[in-house]
């Protein structure tokens, strides 16, 4: 015996409006991850920027000792 599942029109309806509300929540979530990717950017771009000064300056005392010493 097959079951047969009739889809009326209240019922289609209740269908759309749960996978819209799961539509909704599934675009907050993203946006909320995209601020979160945002910040991490920002975050190791002054990391980065931190190490270059870092190094340049390490490399000119580098230098300068060896400058010193001819």
């Amino acid at each position: 015996m097959k079951l047969r599942s009739t889809w009326t029109d209240s019922r289609l309806d209740d269908f759309k409006a749960s996978v819209d509300a799961r539509f909704d929540d599934l675009n907050a979530r993203i946006s909320e991850l995209t601020a979160r990717v945002d910040g991490l950017q920002h975050t190791m771009a002054h990391g980065f920027i931190a190490m270059m000064v870092a190094m340049i300056t390490g490399f000119m005392g580098i230098a300068g000792l060896i400058i010193a010493k001819l």
